[in-house]
């Protein structure tokens, strides 16, 4: 919770939420209004919620965020970057959540051990054949880090994510998934249409801009004709 306030500062300067949560403080530089909102919030939650559910709560959105990082950097790297075809990439990580999933539930309702020892290979397996066969363009840029060891970093993380999301309760997910209808309705109903706002201003400064580079080469070419 300790790094929302950045969270929402960021998102705040995207025009996501209103852009009063990004102001910056002038000396401390830390995101003002976003700190004290979040902290009288975070206060009211821990005081009047049980931990129990506070726990569950950030677990379950922790660990979806992670999954998705993991399948997002997996799809980068070998769609964005590596300009391969989708398709292969989108049935491995449908392959490998499936039998992490599968694996879990062997798991937790305690399954003979064959069960796991199944799903573990099939994951071991997948993952072989997708980096065999699937190129991965070698980026070499001193600037940027990239994930060594790709696909494997990724892969380990989604399967320890959906094995960590099903011990978690099924009250759980229907919490998250209120919390997720009312953050999506926000975003319909205010996040798009702010964003598409802040981008029109910012074209309109943009050509602004341009038009007064224009204006003052023409004047400074004008002087010098004049002076020639």
């Amino acid at each position: 919770m300790l790094g929302q306030a950045r969270y929402l500062c960021v998102i705040g300067r995207a025009r996501l939420v209103p852009s009063w949560f990004a102001k910056v403080h002038p000396t401390t530089g830390t995101p003002l209004n976003a700190t004290i909102v979040l902290g009288i919030c975070q206060a009211s939650i821990a005081l009047f919620t049980e931990l129990d559910i506070v726990i569950e709560m950030i677990s379950i959105g922790t660990l979806l965020v992670f999954y998705l990082v993991s399948n997002a950097l997996i799809f980068r790297r070998y769609v964005i970057l590596s300009k391969n075809p989708p398709l292969h990439t989108l049935l491995f990580l449908f392959l490998l959540s499936s039998t992490s999933f599968a694996f879990s539930l062997s798991w937790k309702f305690k399954l003979h051990w064959w069960n796991l020892t199944l799903f573990v290979g099939l994951t071991f397996f997948a993952t072989v054949i997708f980096q065999y066969f699937v190129p991965m363009v070698v980026m070499e840029r001193q600037e940027s880090w990239l994930v060594p060891f790709m696909p494997w970093p990724a892969t380990i993380s989604i399967s320890l994510n959906v094995f960590l999301m099903t011990t978690l309760k099924m009250v759980a997910y229907k919490r998250f998934g209120i919390w997720t209808c009312v953050t999506t309705i926000f975003y319909v109903l205010y996040g798009v249409h702010s964003t598409y706002h802040a981008e029109e201003i910012l074209e309109m400064i943009v050509v602004d801009n341009v038009n007064v580079n224009s204006s003052t080469q023409q004047i400074i070419t004008k002087v010098d004709i004049q002076l020639v």
